[in-house]
């Protein structure tokens, strides 16, 4: 039997630990390598994991205690530092970046002081369930039924399909508590994890108790799928950068049309007519835009719920495979395969050159005015977002975080997307500049800027020094003046001025409409600041636009100037 003395012994040193908990700097340590093999058993909703993680304090100050969180529905098994099982406590820890809007969370205390910049090795061993879990999104009061067409991971029999950081913790992690209810809470956390661990390197095995082909997402380089006599599958998956995409594994009842050079389809039972028309869209839907330094190859499967959220990872887009192709299926091909070919380290490049791309496309098909509407739908995002920096930041300068480091979120792939759009009509005919590009040299900030300005022979330092490199707000433009002189001839001469009270810089569309036509041209317009441009017009003038909706600005309701009648 345990003595009093011995049990208050225990008690203390549980609620030290508990204590330390609170205390906690649980972003001290970086996730440098995982190396585990993982057992799925679908029929029992099962995932079971083994292996190492390697960590790297990262902190200013020694540290003892670290924390390693997985979904609250799987749970810790062992921890062992040099072979031997180190103390922790296992606790709950309310978190929205898993959908069951909490983790199982260890916090262990090692034998020693980490210092600084050293790096440890931890055995570890967990499992548990994981299964269709919309609690984080009803507590937020959404419905049971669309939460499920957004919080879709799931292991069963007939579909498996676990997305990682953000969406399910299926591997360990480490995060501060962030909660949906909270503006962009959960975006920023999973966002400061990303890009922590854009570096982060990732060896998996698979095994699965079910003959079912495993597919997975994020992998610079995988093994493939195998099925055995024992009715079991296995497969291997590195991934070179964590930070860049999410890991997703997927495997159940798919069957394949087959496979090509540009795309693999596999789809569930019923889908099969789907499955060909997404085949025949995503060979024939071409971007038009020249980019060869990634793979073109694209593996799409399809999920279960017909209106379930599309999503994209590396090689791999999850989407509903309906017979009938709408637009957003279409843009999301789009995404997916300029994704996949526009390989670089900086999510900036990645994934603002796909949505790009889209904006590019529905141009290519319906029109300018239909792009630019695409992009008004979306500006609010970034003025919302620099409403909010000028209100909270507090740093140098009062600027938010820089686009050129800024991991992969709604955020960035909008303003990154007018970027490019905005970068396009800059450069005019030599938009190929934009993939003289090489990931492998892209050692520098700036790379992405020398490139361009090598290319197209324009000095871009204003340009990216306010979109790219810094994060000072959006301009906010409006036709100060118009002054028209008729010359003796025939025809006149307008000056026009245009000022931006706003905090970043902007090269902007002009149209001078006169009798009978109009007359574009394109301004600098720095921050704070007034230009002035002289147009010569072959009629009487009307009126004056600036921006046409290319240029993400705070205000557009002041881009129109009425000329009054002129007398003749």
């Amino acid at each position: 039997m345990m003595t009093v003395t011995r049990i208050l012994c225990v008690f203390g040193a549980l609620c030290g630990l508990a204590v330390n908990g609170f205390s906690l700097d649980r972003e001290a340590f970086t996730f440098t390598n995982y190396d585990l093999n993982v057992r799925l058993e679908p029929e029992q909703q099962r995932l079971s994991a083994r292996g190492k993680i390697t960590l790297r304090n990262d902190s200013s100050a020694p540290q003892k205690n670290l924390s390693l969180q997985i979904s609250s529905t799987l749970g810790w098994r062992s921890i062992q530092f040099e072979g031997k099982p180190v103390q922790f406590v296992s606790q709950p820890y309310a978190s929205d970046i898993d959908h069951t809007g909490a983790l199982s969370e260890a916090i262990v205390t090692l034998p020693r002081e980490v210092p600084p910049k050293t790096s440890i090795d931890l055995t570890v061993g967990y499992e548990g369930v994981i299964a269709l879990d919309t609690a984080r999104l009803a507590r937020i009061g959404m419905s049971d039924e669309m939460a499920k067409h957004s919080d879709w991971d799931q292991i069963s029999p007939a579909f498996t399909a676990v997305r990682g950081v953000g969406y399910v913790a299926w591997y360990p992690v480490a995060m501060e508590s962030a909660n949906l209810s909270e503006a962009n809470s959960v975006e920023e956390t999973v966002a400061r994890w990303r890009l922590r661990h854009a570096e982060t390197t990732m060896s998996l095995l698979f095994q699965s108790t079910l003959s079912q082909p495993i597919s997975f997402s994020g992998a610079a380089a995988k093994a493939a799928s195998t099925a055995d006599e024992t009715a079991s599958s296995k497969a291997a998956f590195n991934v070179a950068r964590l930070g860049v995409d999410v890991p997703t594994f997927v495997t159940g009842n798919y069957q394949s049309l087959g496979s090509n050079d540009l795309v693999a389809v596999e789809y569930l039972p019923g889908q099969e007519e789907g499955a060909r028309v997404f085949a025949d869209a995503a060979a024939q839907i071409d971007p038009s835009i020249p980019i060869a330094h990634g793979s073109a190859h694209l593996q799409i499967l399809g999920l279960p719920d017909r209106d379930a959220a599309s999503f994209v990872s590396a090689g791999m887009l999850l989407c509903p495979l309906k017979p009938t192709l709408t637009n957003d299926a279409v843009l999301n091909i789009v995404y997916a395969k300029v994704r996949n070919m526009a390989v670089s380290p900086r999510a900036w490049i990645q994934d603002g050159l796909a949505r790009y791309a889209q904006v590019h496309y529905i141009e290519q098909n319906s029109g300018r005015q239909a792009a630019l509407d695409y992009l008004e739908a979306h500006r609010q995002l970034l003025v919302d977002s620099a409403s909010r920096n000028s209100q909270n930041v507090s740093g140098k300068n009062g600027m938010a975080q820089p686009l050129v480091n800024a991991p992969d979120d709604l955020l960035l792939q909008t303003k990154a997307m007018f970027v490019w759009w905005m970068l396009r009509d800059m450069l005019g005919e030599n938009r190929d500049a934009f993939f003289s590009y090489s990931a492998s040299d892209d050692k520098d900030p700036a790379y992405m800027q020398h490139v361009l300005e090598k290319q197209s022979h324009r000095d871009l330092q204003w340009f990216f020094d306010d979109w790219v490199y810094h994060d000072p707000g959006l301009p906010e433009l409006r036709v100060e003046s118009v002054y028209p002189r008729q010359l003796s001839g025939s025809g006149y001469i307008v000056t026009i001025t245009i000022e931006n009270v706003g905090k970043a810089g902007a090269e902007v569309p002009l149209v001078l409409r006169i009798q009978g036509g109009e007359v574009t041209s394109r301004l600098v317009v720095p921050a704070n600041s007034k230009k002035s441009i002289r147009i010569e017009a072959a009629a009487a003038p009307t009126e004056v636009v600036v921006n046409d909706g290319s240029v993400p600005e705070s205000n557009t309701h002041n881009n129109v100037y009425k000329i009054e009648a002129l007398n003749h």
